[in-house]
């Protein structure tokens, strides 16, 4: 048999899965057979067993079994990866996802992308649970800057079965609280595709956002799913503008603009500083020279909020909209912006947004 060593945790799973493949594609055998069968004929599968012992072992096949049919291949491997196991998964997921390919350098990270992946292990972003958690925060912001900065709430289920659909309004947000992206906009409840709707939500709010990406955003591993609705906001013409700070300890420096993201036109990103000049970079889109986007009128406003609520933190990003009546609006708060991996153009952007990021004991000494 092939030396442990030889093999990383990914790699042993990567066997254990394909064992498991065959197992549950054969009719000779059921799931309740898996546990005896890989011992007896897996070779390699039983490296995995070897390395992680068996109660891990077991939770992966139980974990395999469960999901394998709804969520991606991999989904199994990150929710049974051990913490001694995350630095190398990490620099192997960063090598095959980061739109270079570069390797990871963890120990003397240096841009935006190394110093964010440096954070997920030794961040302790599993502290911010409920600064994540989108139902959660909502206290938080309360206490922090008041109510009237909160998108008001309609609802909140723990299933999609539970929704009274004639209680809510003709328009409204639908969406999770345990992860990024998982949202369902309702501009018209008259037209609301039920059986769509619902489908999305039973697979979302069965899976945990931190296994289904992988990347290690562990600040979303413990949190309940639960769906919200929220009041529908919106800008002029049906958009939203998105005015996404990233604050670097406690100070907004750069404003990642959005535009477009709801309307039928081609979406538009643009990055500012906190006065409002345009930056010679941008995330991924190649930078282009706006003309036709102005100031908002509450920008100070913006940045204050920005300002509180990212005090403390090495990195934060912190989401508000404008809208046009002159209010502002929490959106989220996020940790690891786009799980670090998303592209800057021009790329040494990447270096000037890491050179922002103070990270204790490693800009301090040089390593951590």
């Amino acid at each position: 048999m092939e030396d442990m060593k030889e093999l990383t945790a990914e790699e042993q799973a990567d066997i254990l899965r394909h064992e498991l493949e065959a197992v549950y594609g054969s009719s000779s055998y059921r799931i309740g057979r898996a546990v005896t069968w890989l011992p007896r004929n897996a070779k390699r599968g039983l490296k995995y067993l070897l390395h992680n012992g068996p109660v891990i072992s077991a939770k992966y096949i139980y974990t395999y079994a469960k999901y394998h049919k709804i969520a991606n291949k991999n989904y199994a491997y990150w929710a049974c990866l051990q913490e001694k196991d995350y630095p190398a998964a990490l620099k192997q997921w960063f090598l095959e996802n980061n739109y270079t390919h570069t390797p990871l350098d963890l120990e003397h990270p240096k841009t935006f992308s190394e110093k964010t992946q440096w954070m997920k292990i030794y961040g302790r972003l599993n502290k911010q649970q409920d600064l994540v958690d989108k139902y959660a925060v909502r206290a938080w912001v309360k206490e922090k800057i008041g109510e009237e900065y909160l998108i008001p709430l309609l609802g909140v289920w723990d299933r999609f079965d539970q929704i009274d659909f004639d209680k809510l309004p003709d328009k409204f947000m639908l969406k999770t609280n345990h992860g990024a992206g998982w949202n369902y906009p309702v501009p018209d409840k008259s037209k609301l595709d039920k059986e769509d709707a619902k489908k999305k939500f039973d697979l979302w709010t069965k899976l945990n956002f931190t296994y289904y990406l992988g990347g290690l955003e562990l600040q979303y591993e413990h949190i309940k799913p639960k769906i919200l609705a929220e009041q529908f906001i919106e800008n002029d013409g049906g958009d939203l503008y998105d005015y996404k700070f990233c604050c670097f300890d406690g100070e907004p420096k750069v404003i990642i603009y959005i535009m477009n993201r709801y309307v039928d036109a081609d979406e538009r990103i643009v990055c500012f500083d906190t006065d409002w000049n345009l930056l010679p970079f941008n995330i991924f889109t190649p930078l282009e020279q706006p003309d036709d986007i102005p100031r908002p009128k509450n920008l100070e406003k913006m940045v204050e909020i920005a300002r509180t609520l990212s005090k403390g933190f090495p990195f934060v990003r912190v989401d508000l909209y404008a809208l046009n009546d002159g209010s502002i609006k929490f959106g989220e708060m996020t940790f690891t912006t786009y799980s670090g991996i998303a592209p800057w153009h021009p790329a040494d952007a990447n270096a000037y947004m890491g050179s922002l990021i103070h990270l204790p004991g490693v800009d301090d000494e040089g390593d951590k």
